[in-house]
């Protein structure tokens, strides 16, 4: 495989290095360092391939989806009337001290990759999380709920477009 096919795969290997690139704000010689151990090639060589790289994906852009946002107290796991189900995990409201951040509307795995990524930013732990059928569910602590919507408001402003090639 060559140098280009390599570094191609790594990029792809650590998204947020893909998003990087996509949006124009990737260092490449720090990108190369960063790469150099998992590659196994010198620094000027896998600078010149991510450059090449940054002419062939398709440009960082977002889009809001158009969504409501709403919160639900007293979750916990029981199997009376599950809202989520998680493998063996079923979370109902009026179980626990938990909190359900739901979304209805245009919502996809994209949104809620997104809307991880950014709870996890601000430093929120989610318990559990799912999307089906225009409806996305996250769970998290009570405490953290109030947070988590505006997080979850936040993130749907500003939803990346796939990105492919």
């Amino acid at each position: 495989m060559s140098l280009a096919e390599t570094t191609r795969e790594a990029v792809r290997r650590h998204p947020f290095l893909y998003s990087a690139l996509r949006a124009g704000v990737l260092n490449y010689t720090a990108t190369a360092r960063f790469l150099s151990d998992e590659i196994g090639d010198d620094t000027d060589a896998i600078a010149t391939a991510l450059n090449r790289f940054s002419d062939d994906v398709s440009a960082y852009r977002t889009d809001a989806r158009d969504v409501r946002v709403t919160m639900r107290s007293g979750f916990g796991e029981s199997d009376e009337n599950p809202l989520l189900t998680v493998g063996d995990a079923e979370f109902s409201p009026n179980s626990g001290s938990l909190t359900a951040v739901l979304v209805t509307g245009t919502v996809d795995a994209t949104v809620l990759s997104h809307v991880l990524s950014r709870l996890i930013t601000v430093g929120i732990s989610v318990v559990a999380a799912a999307v089906a059928d225009e409806s996305l569910v996250v769970v998290v602590g009570r405490r953290d709920g109030a947070n988590a919507v505006r997080a979850v408001e936040n993130a749907l402003d500003s939803v990346p477009e796939l990105g492919g090639r």
